[in-house]
């Protein structure tokens, strides 16, 4: 299978994310709708969270379990691997934390500079395409960098697939992942939905190629290069980067005092990653 083929695959897996990003234009929905919105991203993000997290321990289970097994195999690929997620967690935890606190700061110093400035939404005027410096924008940017970080590792799988020949299952895991970017996109942009001010289809498209342009790039890549340790990183920095964001939505669905749409979206969220992922594993894969 040609190169281009390959990045074909990966793709056609990655631009499904474009289909829910639209939800972002939403023109002032009900306190309810956003509460919804907000829970519903919640639960598909719980799901990720689950998701890349297994997929991360899998080989650092695999190299123990090794390592235990008669034979006295090396404790070395095991301790690698987990030092690997320990950092990596921790980097995109506690990087987040940082990033956002560093902007939160050049927000207020920005504000100080120009007088209070502001648009309707309380936050200082200008910015760019992405709108950092407004508060929905930026968690929107944050849910697509956890998101592009977890896509990378799915094109990593797309490609080490469909290099090794097995074009059946790279196939099956291109439909099973253009369903997870599906609704994927949708959760990028949950928070702007009602914001003050919508969002340009610029900002919007911005956002899909920060969450689904990874799983071109892991597609190429995975077709010339296997290695669990670079694998794991990042589904271990889409894990920690995903968990600063839940913590973040948690927040907003508390001040948004609705406590059955937030159980009720959190279920429909988890429901629905829960249900393309079963497709992935009756087909095989």
């Amino acid at each position: 299978m040609s190169a281009t083929t390959i990045a074909l695959l990966g793709a056609i897996a990655g631009v499904t994310i474009f289909l829910g990003l639209p939800i972002g234009r939403l023109r002032s929905p009900s306190l309810g709708m956003r509460a919804m919105l907000n829970a519903i991203t919640i639960g598909v993000l719980v799901f990720l969270l689950w998701d890349v997290l297994t997929h991360a321990v899998e080989p650092a289970s695999a190299a123990m379990a090794a390592a235990t097994a008669p034979g006295k195999s090396s404790w070395f690929p095991f301790i690698g691997l987990a030092v690997t997620i320990v950092i990596a967690l921790s980097a995109g935890l506690l990087g987040l934390v940082a990033y956002d606190h560093w902007v939160a700061r050049r927000v207020r110093a920005a504000r100080a500079v120009a007088g209070m400035q502001e648009t309707g939404s309380g936050e200082p005027a200008s910015g760019g395409i992405l709108r950092l410096h407004e508060t929905p924008s930026r968690l929107a940017f944050l849910i697509a960098v956890g998101i592009g970080l977890h896509n990378f590792s799915e094109g990593l799988a797309i490609g080490q697939s469909a290099a090794g020949g097995q074009l059946g299952l790279a196939v099956v895991l291109v439909v099973g992942f253009a369903l997870h970017n599906g609704t994927e996109g949708f959760g990028i942009t949950a928070p702007l939905a009602g914001a003050d001010r919508r969002p340009s289809w610029g900002q919007l498209g911005l956002l899909g190629l920060i969450g689904g342009g990874p799983t071109v790039v892991g597609t190429l890549l995975g077709q010339v290069f296997v290695n669990d340790v670079v694998s794991v990183a990042f589904l271990s920095l889409a894990a920690g980067s995903i968990l600063y964001v839940i913590v973040q939505l948690i927040g907003v669905a508390i001040k948004l005092v609705r406590p059955y749409s937030l159980y009720i979206g959190m279920l429909i969220g988890v429901l629905a990653g829960f249900a393309t992922d079963f497709i992935i594993t009756a087909a095989g894969a």
